[in-house]
């Protein structure tokens, strides 16, 4: 879907010798965009959106003008992250960073040699690093700075199931999009496009709902059933990125 973005410079006031302009941007609503949708298009979370736009709800319509800030660097176009691919292992991954399985597996807090297509691994600060720079500090400590920790308990679901619109709550298409990692979360607890780190999942968007879900429980979004039921029930520690 093209999306239309209009940039909106403001004038500068120019003082002996410089000048500075800021900018904004603008996004025109399109049918079947979401607040959610719309804030990963501006790597923003959704409560940002909100908050900018003064929006006390998540319905938004076609041709509204919603205004979008700069986009944030994100952590992943910095040296430091293994985004997995179709045939990667942990052991290849490991060895081509020139760490040990289990040195991989600490700095991303899986407890699990299941990866899939899509997860982001840290991989930063290898043994041959005497002195990792700012940029390496920065990724490794993407999770270890979160700003909230809990535990709670998590269960998992798929959308390939009979009757399965595989649309979430936030408009999240996951039949079109397989590799997304989502969960589905109380909002009262976890606001709905929250970037959090799951123990034994990984990295996740907070982008859908459930009737179950409520307070301290999680249902994370699995590709296939058999993953699904292999998740089974269980207690987890979950860190809010953002």
């Amino acid at each position: 879907m093209k999306k239309h973005i209009i940039a909106l410079a403001a004038i500068a006031t120019l003082s002996v010798g410089a000048g500075q302009a800021s900018a904004s941007s603008v996004h025109t609503v399109e049918s079947g965009d979401t607040l959610w949708s719309i804030s990963q298009e501006a790597n923003i979370s959704v409560e940002e959106l909100q908050t900018m736009n003064g929006l006390k709800s998540t319905i938004i319509y076609p041709a509204q003008k919603l205004k979008v800030e700069d986009q944030k660097l994100k952590v992943e176009d910095k040296v430091g992250i293994h985004v997995v691919v179709k045939g990667d292992t942990l052991f290849k991954i490991a060895l081509n960073n020139n760490l040990s399985v289990d040195e991989l597996m600490n700095k991303n807090g899986i407890s699990s040699d299941i990866i899939h297509p899509g997860d982001k691994l840290i991989v930063a600060g290898s043994k041959t690093t005497s002195a990792p720079s700012s940029t390496n500090n920065v990724v490794n400590n993407a999770v270890a700075s979160a700003t909230k920790e809990m535990t709670v308990t998590a269960t998992a679901y798929t959308a390939n199931c009979e009757g399965c619109t595989g649309i979430t709550a936030a408009g999240i298409d996951l039949l079109s999009n397989p590799n997304q990692k989502v969960i589905a979360v109380d909002p009262t607890v976890i606001p709905m496009g929250t970037r959090v780190w799951v123990e034994g999942y990984g990295e996740a968007i907070a982008g859908d709902t459930g009737g179950a879900i409520k307070g301290k429980k999680i249902d994370v979004y699995m590709e296939n059933e058999q993953d699904a039921l292999n998740w089974g029930r269980k207690t987890v520690t979950i860190k809010i990125l953002d």
